[in-house]
């Protein structure tokens, strides 16, 4: 009978061990990528090392979109950073649009608060509502791309790196930012 409970606690906790294993490994990723993509963004725009460090905190996501003639979408996961506190909050996105255009892309975005309200605001609620139009032709290094993002939030720059991807268009965007009840527990 003792055999049997062992073996039914050890059968139970199992999942759990894995699934902290698994937030663990997916927290790590997640803070692997704001750095690589930190890197670059201040290798491509140097002035932004000085916006991010002084700023009240920011925010990377790294994103795929999908964009057939008239509608857009999209998701990712990211990480805001409180520079005030040094806490990381995970996240994750959705997009839904409407425009002209036609392609994908993975690309990675970089938002800049200036102002604890836009800030704390974006972490607990989590909605932009945007614009966009660029032109993205990019496989590794090779390519090229054109970026214009802007947001409706006052007080936050929006900076946007094509990964890799073939894209042609001219979207407004409504963009759902939320955060991740598994990795932030």
């Amino acid at each position: 009978m003792l055999k049997k409970i062992i073996l039914l606690i050890a059968l139970t906790a199992v999942p759990f061990a894995a699934s902290a294993k698994s937030a663990d490994k997916k927290r790590a990723e997640i803070l692997e990528m704001r750095q690589e993509v930190l890197t670059r963004l201040y290798s491509e725009k140097p002035e932004a090392r000085d916006m991010v460090k002084s700023a009240e905190g920011y925010a990377v996501f790294n994103n795929g979109g999908v964009n057939l003639i008239f509608l857009s979408a999209g998701s990712g996961k990211g990480v805001a950073h409180d520079n005030k506190t040094g806490k990381n909050t995970f996240m994750r996105m959705a997009t839904g649009g409407v425009g002209i255009g036609l392609g994908i892309k993975d690309y990675q975005a970089v938002m800049i608060f200036h102002k604890r309200s836009a800030f704390d605001n974006f972490v607990e609620h989590g909605w932009d509502f945007s614009g966009q139009a660029d032109a993205a032709a990019k496989v590794g290094d090779e390519g090229g791309e054109a970026n214009v993002a802007d947001t409706a939030v006052g007080g936050v720059t929006v900076y946007q790196m094509t990964k890799k991807g073939l894209a042609l268009q001219a979207t407004l965007q409504g963009t759902k930012y939320w955060k991740n009840g598994k990795l932030n527990k």
